[in-house]
């Protein structure tokens, strides 16, 4: 014989119970079958709605009356187009009576358990009578069998205590008669001794189902949902949670007390006590394996088994110096709670006797203060303790598995995952059994920490990472297209799931928490809402996902000067923007120690050289113990671009419009041809360098004409060019006639930086410098004669997003 159950969502319509009737009847072509069935969901819900509205005196019980008819008769029409006058009439005279039970709660103004109890128990009545109908109808050799003749209870109603002496020998009598091959009972409901009409409590219909299959001693019971088994966690809060095929009691317990709501512990009792396994399957993937619990040793690659939480905890916490070494503080911090039936989740106390943190349901937070201070009112007064702390809108989330005890570091790991992510951890409980794991951190975190120790525990190893970006312009772009054309790569190669979540330009932004679209991202951003710097940082922050990166593709210094916030989220930042990293020495240092601190990665490879790995190389040196002695450089490569192609038979203005359109510029070439950029730049290497310094500090000799470097905008520049062609003119001629070319060079040495137009003799590394290339010549204390020398090509929008990315990789990396 078979025992099933299925609850209220798997008898929530017609078409699931089309499932159910379909699931029913192919058992019963192997073996005679027990249906236990819930009421139809939501059902339960409104009669205790319609209780409260009738006990207060409110007259809309009766429109929820209505919906509870309606929602029953429709179920029938669709189920019974043609033979449904029988079944129509059962329930509507069902019907009458829970009307008149609604109207002496409305006259009589009361609703005691008792009346509760019958007041509920019609759910149950209803949905396994029109389902036994409809399967007698179709040929079905089918039964119903009332509940309440079967199982007996004492008369605690609301959660009666089952009689099994009595129950079982029912159970085993009736069925050993029953020839139908398909019976229906209807769960949650029973009867006292003397007869009146009994509930069993929250998770009802399985404790009648788990009743059922210990009396009959069936090989497993199974309970169908509506989602295929227990998972590793959540599905809705971590889209890779994948059901878990097999899974002990004892993890199966720890599991559904910590949120995950397919079992309901203190109902499968009966099945735990005789070792019948139970197998959760679901009704809508009747082909899906399901989770099976038993007391089977099961062989686990992770010794983590699931990853679950429950939500709206407050945490209490009894600190103060005259607990220590007194006894007696827990017991009557406890007899406190418990005489207000106030239920603890969590109980943590340090060694040092100190302080005890407890763990309760929020709604539960201030009676527990009122009635906490209390108690210790005398202490309070005499400052030996303080008043009761509460603190609210947290969650406790919990490693589980049997297997975890066998090994070494699980709970370092878990820790140390939730810091990178900028999880505070406000109080931890771990039993000397490690089954379980629990840690309190705020109801806000839960899903980035769900998601976090998921990839930790339960993924190949594939680290996901969020990706931000703010200016889509020409680098931005194609940042967005590469990114597009390597995301598989880096997800079977390096194990990276990245995904663009957010992007921005000056006018619109648009996110997506599961990653933007990627084929037409350019329309979407048209039609998103409008931008704003402040906007952008507050919806990442809200969004709150792990391994968050912002990206900034901008010259712009208010983007910059949003750094710390993102910092102080524990948001990565990556940026080509040079303006953060030259700014106040103590504002670069700030934003070093903020990275530091958060645990949140700061890169900026193309602030100096595009794509060159210049100041990863220079790290890499400082962090081997090597010293810079001098830094000669090339780092326009804007600049080298326009000294390579200007000669005396073009013009000045022509080649910097030419370098313009071609992408090797800033929008506002002045910032180049300033020589402000390149000062950025060499400023930054002596930074990384170690020297304090800024950007005043660095002496910077103009080439550009007086009325170049008065220009007030853009179009006055150029006009300047073309006015001033003599002036550059003879910057050529100089070199030429010397057989030297002209480069901009970048000096430091001795604590001093510089930067201005020299001319450059055959055989200097510099001389055959190509193109928009940039050369870096490292001398250290290693490299003194013979420096370390990175060249290649230092502007353009593709490679300067190619550094971009590959700053972000860096991160996916660690």
């Amino acid at each position: 014989m078979k025992v099933l159950k299925f609850g209220g969502t798997s008898v929530g319509s017609s078409k699931n119970i089309n499932n159910v009737i379909s699931i029913l009847d192919n058992y019963s072509k192997k073996d005679k079958v027990v249906c236990v069935v819930s009421a139809v969901g939501g059902i339960t819900d409104k009669l205790l709605l319609a209780g409260k509205q009738a006990q207060n005196k409110d007259q809309s019980f009766i429109d929820t009356f209505e919906l509870i008819k309606e929602q029953h008769l429709a179920i029938i029409k669709e189920l019974n187009p043609q033979k449904g006058q029988s079944i129509t009439a059962f329930v509507n005279q069902r019907l009458d009576e829970l009307k008149s039970l609604l109207d002496g709660i409305y006259l009589i103004n009361e609703l005691s358990p008792k009346t509760s109890d019958k007041l509920v128990s019609f759910g149950e009545i209803l949905s396994s009578f029109i389902i036994a109908e409809t399967m007698k109808n179709r040929g079905l050799s089918a039964e119903r069998k009332n509940s309440q003749d079967l199982i007996v209870t004492n008369s605690n109603f609301t959660k009666a205590e089952v009689d099994y002496k009595l129950s079982n020998t029912n159970i085993q009598d009736y069925f050993k008669s029953a020839a139908q091959k398909i019976t229906i009972l209807p769960g949650f409901i029973s009867k006292s001794k003397s007869g009146e009409q009994t509930t069993l409590g929250r998770g009802g219909s399985d404790f009648t189902a788990a009743i059922v299959a210990a009396a009959l001693k069936v090989e497993q019971l199974e309970i169908w949902t509506d989602v295929s088994g227990m998972f590793t966690t959540n599905p809705k809060l971590v889209k890779q949670a994948y059901p878990i095929d097999k899974i002990s009691y004892q993890e199966a317990m720890e599991l559904s007390h910590f949120g995950a709501k397919v079992l309901y512990p203190p109902t499968v009792q009966p099945v735990l006590d005789l070792n019948i396994p139970i197998h959760i399957k679901n009704t809508l993937e009747p082909e899906a394996v399901g989770t099976v619990i038993s007391n089977d040793e099961v062989i686990s690659k992770s010794p983590v088994k699931g990853i679950s939480n429950i939500n709206n905890i407050a945490l209490l916490t009894l600190q103060g110096s005259g607990m220590i070494g007194i006894p007696g503080f827990s017991k009557r911090l406890f007899e406190t709670l418990s005489q207000e039936k106030i239920n603890i989740i969590l109980i943590t106390q340090a060694s040092s006797e100190h302080s005890i943190c407890l763990g309760i349901e929020e709604k539960d937070a201030d009676i527990a203060k009122t009635t906490i201070d209390a108690t210790f009112e005398n202490e309070i007064a005499l400052h030996k303790i303080d008043p009761i702390i509460v603190e609210t809108g947290l969650s406790i989330i919990a490693l589980v598995g049997d297997n975890m005890k066998n090994h070494q570091g699980i709970s370092g790991k878990m820790f140390s995952t939730l810091g990178k992510n900028n999880i505070n951890i406000r109080a931890i409980a771990q039993g000397a059994s490690e089954k379980n794991i629990s840690a309190v951190i705020a109801e806000s975190d839960v899903k980035k920490a769900l998601n976090t120790l998921h990839e930790q525990f339960f993924e190949a190893k594939t680290k996901q990472l969020n990706v931000f970006i703010t200016g889509v312009g020409n680098v931005g772009e194609r940042l967005v297209e590469q990114i597009k054309q390597q995301k598989k790569y880096l997800k079977e190669n390096l194990k990276i799931n990245l995904r663009i979540t957010g992007l921005s330009n000056s006018r619109k932004m648009i996110f997506n928490e599961n990653g933007i679209n990627l084929s037409n991202w350019k329309e979407q951003l048209e039609e998103g809402d409008k931008a704003s710097l402040n906007g952008f940082f507050e919806k990442i922050k809200s969004l709150n996902l792990r391994n968050s990166i912002f990206v900034d593709v901008t010259a712009n210094a208010d983007v910059a000067n949003f750094y710390e916030k993102y910092l102080r989220q524990s948001i990565g930042v990556v940026a080509c923007n040079k303006i953060a990293c030259s700014s106040d020495i103590e504002n670069y240092k700030l934003l070093k120690r903020l990275s530091l601190k958060y645990n949140a990665p700061y890169l900026f490879e193309t602030n100096v050289g595009a794509g060159l790995p210049i100041i990863d190389t220079l790290n890499n040196l400082i962090a081997s113990g090597d010293k810079i002695t001098s830094i000669q450089a090339v780092l326009s490569g804007s600049l080298n671009f326009v000294f390579n192609n200007f000669n005396d038979k073009t013009k000045f203005y022509d080649v910097v419009k030419q370098a313009a359109a071609e992408g090797y510029t800033e929008p506002d070439p002045r910032i180049d041809l300033s020589g402000v950029d390149v000062a950025r730049k060499i400023l930054i290497l002596a930074r990384e360098s170690g020297v304090e310094m800024n950007l005043e500090d660095i002496e910077n000799t103009p080439f550009l004409s007086e009325s170049g470097l008065k220009s007030d905008t853009v179009d006055d520049f150029y006009e300047t060019l073309i006015k001033d062609e003599a002036h550059y003119q003879n910057l050529y001629a100089s070199a030429k006639e010397k057989e030297c070319q002209l480069k901009y060079v970048a000096q430091f040495n001795n604590g001093k930086a510089s930067v201005g137009l020299e001319e450059i003799p055959e055989g200097h590394p510099f001389y055959n410098l190509e193109g928009k290339d940039n050369i870096v010549m490292f001398y250290t204390q290693r490299y003194p004669e013979q420096p370390m020398i990175i060249k290649g090509a230092g502007a353009g929008a593709d490679v300067t997003a190619s550094g971009l990315f590959a700053d972000i990789i860096r991160i996916g990396n660690d």
